[in-house]
């Protein structure tokens, strides 16, 4: 007997001295982090999407069911995710919301495409179906629709493609005290400017600053004109008047008036629709903000290779768009234009259905604005309807995990 006692009790040590490296390979096993990983992103998702169509907490009981796992698993992995700042919990006894953090990972990796249905396609197409004359016309149109087929106020504008850039400089001395500048700009327009210089310069300075002018600072646009390119250039012309100082801050006004088309905002009383906007004071500060048409520079655009663009609350540079989301879409309009068309509200959007109706509608317009360009109608009464599409429109690119 006690021999077999000290046998098992001999087995039990060495199980449980090993039960330590199992529990290590179990956490280490790839298998098991990936399942739970997705499991983690799934209950994410859940959240977010409940809470889009709520507005109220998530609590665990609420998707647990959808999920098919128990309470207790899903409030383990709402608490890993508000420790790893992707849910908060905006009071103790409450369930959990989204951060501007969750519904970045939820937007690059988790929402599901929206393929807009018959009967969003009949809507789309019935409120295209409107003859419009006018490009002006056609960017208040755009905002309308957007607005009224999203629920959020709407902007849209129109503007040059590409970035206004000098492709030439002169420099005229008149005398050792004085000169004009002449830039040459794209789109073969000539601006100039007289500069009345405090002291005078040394013989040959016009001739290089020139010379730098043309090497440096032409086929640049705006941003491009920093401190340090300034610094470099006063440094290799000998600039100690800040002479490049002073012809800079000209280049950028120039380059900053880059000519744009018809702005509009639409729909700014939907923003009360929305239980984060039920203060007036708060929505009409946003309103005010994005209703002024200096907003324009600092509403988010689209990158260079792409064609849709959602910024989510402190991702926007605007302090009064720091609680709100930016979806907005692109679609080239020929001519050198482009249209922009937009919503803005609170982070908790359906983005994926808004996306989709944006692009539908930017491209139905897009028609439009296309037989306006190439008929040059600006007010005749035979202008062609705005095109529908029929085709249903896949936008958003299939999650990872379907």
């Amino acid at each position: 007997m006690s021999a077999n006692s000290d046998d098992r009790s001999g087995r039990s040590e060495r199980q449980t001295q090993k039960l330590p490296e199992r529990q290590a390979l179990r956490k280490s096993d790839p298998a098991s982090e990936d399942a739970k990983g997705r499991r983690r992103k799934d209950v994410l998702r859940a959240v977010i999407d409940q809470y889009v169509e709520t507005a109220e907490p998530v609590g665990s009981k609420s998707i647990s069911t959808s999920l098919a796992s128990s309470s207790a698993t899903i409030r383990n992995e709402m608490a890993a995710l508000e420790e790893d700042g992707f849910l908060e919990q905006p009071h103790t006894s409450a369930g959990r919301v989204p951060t501007p953090s969750g519904y970045r990972v939820y937007v690059n990796e988790l929402m599901r495409r929206h393929r807009l249905s018959v009967e969003e396609t009949e809507q789309l197409n019935r409120a295209l179906e409107q003859r419009v004359t006018e490009l002006d016309r056609i960017i208040a149109y755009a905002g309308r629709i957007a607005s009224s087929l999203t629920s959020f106020p709407a902007y849209a504008l129109t503007r040059a493609k590409t970035e206004l850039t000098a492709s030439r400089f002169n420099v005229i001395e008149i005398d050792s005290r004085s000169f004009i500048l002449v830039a040459m700009l794209t789109g073969e327009t000539v601006k100039n400017k007289l500069f009345h210089l405090p002291s005078p310069v040394p013989e040959g300075f016009f001739i290089r600053a020139e010379a730098i002018l043309n090497s440096s600072f032409t086929g640049i646009a705006e941003a491009a004109v920093t401190e340090s390119l300034i610094s470099a250039a006063e440094r290799a012309s000998g600039d100690r008047l800040g002479i490049f100082a002073a012809m800079s801050a000209f280049i950028i006004e120039l380059l900053r008036d880059t000519p744009r088309g018809g702005y509009a905002v639409s729909g700014g009383a939907r923003l009360l629709e929305h239980p984060e906007f039920r203060d007036a004071e708060k929505a009409q500060r946003l309103l005010g903000f994005i209703e002024d048409e200096d907003a324009v520079a600092s509403l988010p655009s689209p990158d260079r290779d792409s064609k849709t663009k959602i910024t989510i609350g402190p991702e926007n540079l605007a302090r009064e768009l720091e609680n709100t989301s930016v979806v907005v879409t692109r679609y080239d309009m020929g001519d050198d234009t482009e249209l922009l068309l937009g919503v803005v509200g609170p982070t908790r959007m359906d983005y994926p259905r808004v996306l989709s109706r944006l692009q539908y509608i930017a491209r139905g317009l897009t028609g439009t604005a296309d037989a306006v360009l190439a008929r040059g109608l600006t007010g005749t009464a035979d202008a062609a309807p705005t095109r529908g599409i029929t085709a249903q429109t896949p936008t958003v690119p299939e999650s990872p995990d379907e």
